[in-house]
């Protein structure tokens, strides 16, 4: 009965080896099939597959060229962007003093475009007037016409200073007749440069509402966090925003006017509007003074306008302004041949590590390959998940990790069986010699891979971007072996001691005691043979005692050296007292 036990256990690790391939195979087939954004090939980086090339040119307000300073924080943070966007193995540089090249795998998609060309200034102003987009009007004689250019004569100064930025005297003459003019549909309009001390004219972003906002009170700066999730109430998506200090404080001074507004009925002037570069894209009433200096923005949102959204503002507004220089395709800078190359290394490894273990350990070398290829489709698997979950994409620099992690894995497999081996000297039999063995290999498999982990963890997070997907896969594949050792590999051998092929020490099995040196009853006590009979046996015997003493320990070579001078000096005194 008790021989039972590890053959459940057994099988108990490939059932739990089977629901883990069923339960990876089934995430990416939601990729595939219901969310359509997985494939069942990994997604390959900038360096093999080629991808999208952005060049943008900065300009300051003041039209002089950007400090390097500049440059490199504006490079920063669209890196940070591109990261959030869920992007793998983009390539963000600077050059010719003004200009950043942005590199992206595969083909850019819109909402990416956004985020790398979107400058995120936020402004908040309060909304003095609104109106529907309408650029024209029916007059007295009933026929419809356009509003007229605002004469130069009107006037465009405020009757009196005004008091904050709620005050109507912002709206002059002037600024009425510009208003009823404005364009919402023309894009040229958009008024993105406007100063910041001075009321806006500008439209929300669909363009159904016009709007006179009143100067800047709070701009991005001052904002140290955003997020974004659905209202607990109606279940719409908002951005939440959180303001520093300063802001904190002047966010209160705002929400206690428009509040006062609100109670008074002076509507529009109880709402705040949250203008993203020259475009209000919320203009929520104030319905309350809010002191802790988290507010949210709601509007139109969908779950991924509102995540692009606070992406920008989480990482800051550009240091500039930038233009589109050039965006088109550009080819792989390594390309397919260095693929196929790579490939090619890495199968020559597995054909090298398969003919290694058929040699070593015969049959056994089976269970090497098998180990190998179930190993091979988990990593397949996650590679494909984490494309489309994570946005990892495989580089040169990341196969080169997998063909690594293939020698790892064989060292693992050689410590395993040796110590199988080593029990089966011992005069154990084979399935006890695999129940001990494991329990001495284990350990030292789990030092060694938790080193491997250790190291990739320090190289991932030290090493620059383009040696990252080397540290990124051996840290994976390493982890993948563990779990195939436990799962599988194991539960195999235990399975394949209990055979009449291996558990009777066939001489083609890789477990033959005799071929193995098994012939002493304990360590350093030889067995010796009954019949020293001429022939094939003799040898065999002679072959096996050597392999028993070549595998001797330190230890058991010094203990049989004591051994052999304690018997020689016995023997001399035996002579000695002969003779006398």
């Amino acid at each position: 009965m008790a021989s039972t036990t590890p053959v459940r256990h057994a099988w108990r690790g490939l059932l739990g080896l089977l629901i883990v391939i069923a339960v990876l195979a089934g995430i990416n087939s939601l990729g595939v099939y219901v969310y359509q954004k997985a494939h069942w090939v990994p997604e390959l980086a900038l360096d093999l597959q080629g991808g999208t090339q952005i060049i943008l040119q900065a300009k300051t307000p003041t039209g002089t060229a950007p400090t390097s300073d500049q440059m490199a924080q504006a490079a920063t943070i669209m890196r940070q962007r591109v990261d959030a966007s869920g992007v793998g193995e983009a390539d963000i540089g600077t050059q010719s003093g003004n200009q950043i090249v942005v590199q992206i795998p595969g083909i850019a998609d819109e909402q990416t475009r956004q985020r790398i060309e979107a400058s995120a200034q936020m402004q908040l102003r309060s909304v003095l007037f609104t109106g529907s987009p309408a650029t024209s009007f029916v007059g007295d004689n009933g026929k419809q016409t356009p509003y007229p250019t605002p004469a130069p004569t009107l006037r465009a100064t405020p009757t009196a200073s005004p008091s904050n930025g709620s005050d109507p005297s912002w709206i002059t003459p002037k600024l009425q007749a510009q208003f009823l003019a404005y364009d919402c549909s023309n894009k040229a309009n958009q008024p993105a440069d406007e100063p910041k001390d001075q009321p806006l004219i500008t439209c929300d972003v669909g363009g159904t509402e016009k709007y006179i906002l009143g100067p800047v009170e709070l701009d991005g700066s001052a904002i140290t966090d955003a997020s974004y999730g659905q209202n607990s109430q109606n279940g719409q998506w908002e951005v939440q925003l959180k303001f520093d200090g300063p802001g904190t404080k002047k966010f209160a001074e705002v929400s206690q006017r428009l509040n006062g507004l609100r109670a008074a009925g002076q509507s529009p002037r109880d709402q705040f509007a949250f203008v993203l570069d020259g475009e209000v894209i919320s203009a929520p009433r104030m319905n309350a003074v809010i002191t802790d200096g988290n507010p949210s923005i709601s509007g139109s949102f969908t779950q991924t306008s509102a995540q692009t959204l606070a992406d920008q503002l989480k990482y800051g507004a550009l240091p500039l302004s930038f233009t589109v220089v050039s965006s088109n395709t550009i080819s792989a800078t390594l390309g397919s041949q260095q693929l196929q190359i790579g490939l090619i290394a890495g199968l020559i490894g597995l054909a090298l590590v398969a003919l290694y273990s058929l040699i070593s350990y015969r049959a056994l070398g089976f269970v090497i390959i098998a180990s190998l290829a179930v190993m091979g489709v988990i990593t397949w698997l996650m590679l494909c998940i984490l494309a489309w979950r994570m946005g990892f994409r495989l580089s040169l620099a990341g196969v080169a990790g997998l063909i690594v992690t293939i020698a790892f894995t064989a060292d693992s497999f050689i410590v395993y069986f040796e110590r199988i081996r080593d029990e089966l000297r011992d005069g154990k039999s084979i399935t006890g010699a695999v129940e001990d063995g494991w329990g001495s290999a284990k350990r030292t498999i789990y030092i060694a891979k938790a080193v491997n982990i250790l190291a990739a963890v320090v190289l991932y997070i030290l090493a620059d971007a383009t040696v990252k997907g080397f540290a990124f896969t051996l840290g994976l594949t390493t982890a993948i072996d563990i779990l195939i050792f436990i799962i599988f590999t194991h539960p195999v051998m235990q399975l394949v001691a209990r055979t009449r092929f291996f558990g009777e020490g066939h001489r083609l099995s890789g477990m033959d005691p005799e071929a193995l040196g098994a012939v002493y009853r304990g360590r350093a006590q030889f067995r010796a043979p009954a019949i020293e009979g001429p022939g094939g046996a003799a040898r065999r015997t002679a072959r096996s005692r050597g392999e028993a003493q070549r595998r001797q320990t330190i230890a058991e070579r010094k203990r049989d050296a004591e051994i052999a001078a304690s018997t020689g000096a016995n023997t001399d005194s035996s002579k000695n007292g002969a003779d006398h």
